[in-house]
Order: structure tokens, then C-alpha cells, then sequence
């Protein structure tokens, strides 16, 4: 025996696509996932929701949300043409995109030699920062230093 739907979409003459929902799933939830579904309440008819700008790409739209709901475990009853399981696009045509010629030319740039790291610097790196030499005279002021470190 199958188990009862939660929701149902089709075609209605008057309001475009739509879905209602049945009571195995309570009403708020059902409302919260209609609605950002981008399905809107149909004044007058509690419990059916019809299809905000239907003329924006409608079937495929309805189509994603049967797929959505499904997909978070929900059994979903759709028409026809609306159901994404007996609905598949058209096969694409193949093109081919060159990754694996692009992946090997990659591979082949990163086993090869470097520029960078062939070259040795020109000076060793402690001479990059010269240490300033000694004064030659004697300083002024005798320096001593202080019995406990900071003065007061």
C-alpha cells in the first residue's frame, strides 16, 4: 500500500500551476514550504496555492519545486508534465571542454624547471641590510648600568 501524499501540483485553468497540500502534513509547514517555493495563496480557496508569475519559465519552476520537496523526503503527487522523474530535458549535445588536455599541460608546467628558482641570489641575505659601524670617538656621557633595570 502506498503512503498518502503531502502535497499535489497540476495545472488549473484559471490560476495557472498550482499545489495544495493534504492533512498528513500540518498546515503551517506546508504554507512555509509553498511559500518559498515562490507559490502564493489563492484568495477564496483555502489550501491552494497557485504559482507567483507563472509566465517567468512556470513549468520548470514547478517542476523544482516538486523535485525540492521530494528530495527533503516528502511524497509529492505532480501531473504529467509537471513530474521531473518522466519529465527529462533533451540529452545536450557534447562539447568538449579540454580539461584533460588542460590538466596535462599543468601537470607537464609544474614538473619542469623554474626560472625563479634557478637563480642564485646575487648577494648572501645578511649583507641585504648593512650593520652600521662602530663610532670611533668615545661617547660623551659614561654609560653605567642601573642595580635593579628600569629608573624611577
Amino acid at each position: 500500500m502506498h503512503p498518502a501524499p503531502h502535497f499535489a501540483f497540476g495545472d488549473h485553468q484559471e490560476h495557472g500551476f498550482v499545489a495544495s497540500f493534504t492533512s498528513v502534513i500540518p498546515s503551517h509547514l506546508a504554507h512555509w514550504f509553498l511559500v518559498r517555493e515562490e507559490f502564493e495563496p489563492v484568495p477564496g480557496d483555502p489550501g491552494l496555492y497557485r504559482l507567483s508569475e507563472p509566465e517567468r519559465d512556470g513549468p520548470r519552476r514547478t517542476r523544482q519545486a516538486v523535485h525540492d520537496l521530494r528530495r527533503r523526503g516528502y511524497i509529492v503527487q505532480a501531473d504529467l508534465r509537471l513530474n521531473p522523474a518522466d519529465t527529462a530535458s533533451p540529452p545536450r549535445p557534447v562539447r568538449p571542454h579540454g580539461l584533460p588536455e588542460h590538466r596535462s599541460r599543468l601537470a607537464q608546467a609544474a614538473a619542469g624547471r623554474t626560472t625563479q628558482r634557478a637563480i642564485a641570489p646575487a648577494s648572501p641575505l645578511h649583507a641585504a641590510r648593512p650593520v652600521p659601524p662602530r663610532p670611533a670617538y668615545k661617547p660623551t656621557v659614561p654609560l653605567t648600568a642601573s642595580d635593579g633595570g628600569r629608573s624611577r
